[in-house]
């Protein structure tokens, strides 16, 4: 589930303002930005490892007749 799902109108409000006093106005928009690549770069790589374990798998059990 999603993390958002767990906090309420008032706890995302709270972190925001954390997240402002933390890393001004100017920055949060680059820290979502890289946070949205960092995102797309795992799912991209768990995909990758789940496609090469799928390949190998096939291809251990089409080499197990010989």
């Amino acid at each position: 589930m999603s993390l958002l799902a767990f906090l309420s109108s008032n706890e995302l409000l709270i972190v925001l303002i954390i997240g402002v006093v933390l890393f001004g106005g100017s920055q949060l928009p680059k820290l979502a930005r890289n946070l949205g690549r960092a995102q797309k770069e795992l799912q991209k790589g768990l995909a990758e490892g789940a496609r090469e374990v799928a390949d190998s798998s096939e291809t251990e059990a089409g080499s197990g007749d010989g």
